[in-house]
């Protein structure tokens, strides 16, 4: 009797040692939720600055193919695919009850990949096209200083957005209620506002190409140049968010501040119609939408600015 007893004893060690390891590896599992997430943002921005890389080189591969003929508007997603994950990281760690230091600088470093550097890489990529489409269209020659000076434009703006994020790790603090603004423009916001100009330009090179084969020659010219002249506009939208990432003008975290907590049927139905549009027109939408929240925070300073400070009145209280 006594034996048996032990051996029950022993086989509930066993049963209770083994849900302590299953709940441990659990545990853990969850705890690397965040940093997946953020390591899932990190390869976003690699695989965008691959893709944005395949349109000049001769692959065999089907896979390798589709992407080096759909190579800037594949970048460009990957680069929004980046911005989910980054969105989530946080979201994650403040589910699990574990935001660490460690996981807000793999978090700075996987933006500066996904933001800093694909970004700037894919508007390089996609501005060489310039050099054959102008001489076609203008019958002038590119000049070389211009070249050097859009190479210049990427580096500034990589260099700005690792600014941004060093300058955001020293003054972060861990807490949703801390983030309900920003000093300067989000890298998020920047990289997204390139690859959606990008997505644009794709866009209006598509239709350009379709209408061809229709023969609708004004149609067909008229898209012609609103790509070219987008593609012209790239370098100057990619320096003007790149300087304001690292400006003191103030940006307000657009989820936290106006997208919590209950709202209205209106405005249910609003963000409803205002998502099949998105959904719709998404490659115009989006960036029209992104390039509104950049001159956002541009407009709000200059009206604080501009704006007459209220005269105090006089007090009557006897």
């Amino acid at each position: 009797m006594d034996e048996a007893e032990g051996i029950d004893s022993e086989r509930e060690h066993r049963e209770r040692r083994s849900r302590r390891n299953r709940r441990r590896t659990l545990i853990r599992s969850i705890y690397l939720l965040p940093s997946m997430a953020t390591l899932g943002n990190a390869i976003c921005g690699f695989a965008s600055i691959y893709v944005a890389s395949l349109v000049h080189q001769r692959v065999s591969d089907p896979w390798t193919v589709y992407f080096a003929e759909h190579s800037f508007p594949i970048a460009a997603y990957l680069i929004f695919l980046a911005m989910f994950f980054d969105a989530i990281d946080g979201r994650l760690a403040r589910f699990t009850r574990h935001t660490t230091d460690f996981g807000g600088q793999l978090d700075s470093l996987a933006d500066v990949i996904s933001f800093g550097v694909a970004p700037a890489i894919l508007m390089l990529q996609i501005t060489r096209n310039l050099s054959g489409l102008v001489p076609d269209m203008w019958g002038v020659e590119l000049p070389f200083t211009i070249s050097r000076a859009i190479w210049a434009i990427g580096a500034v703006y990589a260099c700005c957005a690792a600014v941004r994020l060093a300058r955001f790790n020293v003054s972060n603090e861990h807490g949703e209620q801390h983030h309900f603004s920003f000093l300067g423009l989000p890298s998020p916001a920047a990289g997204g506002a390139v690859a959606a100009w990008v997505l644009m330009c794709t866009a209006f090179q598509g239709y350009a190409d379709r209408y061809q084969a229709g023969q609708d020659g004004w149609i067909v010219s008229f898209l012609q140049h609103a790509y070219v002249y987008s593609l012209i506009a790239l370098p100057l939208i990619t320096l003007a968010v790149g300087l304001l990432m690292v400006s003191t003008l103030r940006y307000a975290h657009v989820v936290n501040r106006y997208l919590r907590g209950r709202k209205s049927i209106a405005t249910l139905v609003g963000m409803i119609i205002l998502g099949g549009v998105v959904v719709a027109l998404h490659r115009y939408a989006i960036a029209l939408a992104i390039l509104a929240y950049v001159l956002w925070g541009v407009i709000g300073y200059l009206m604080g600015r501009f704006r007459k400070p209220s005269i105090p009145q006089p007090s009557h209280d006897s």
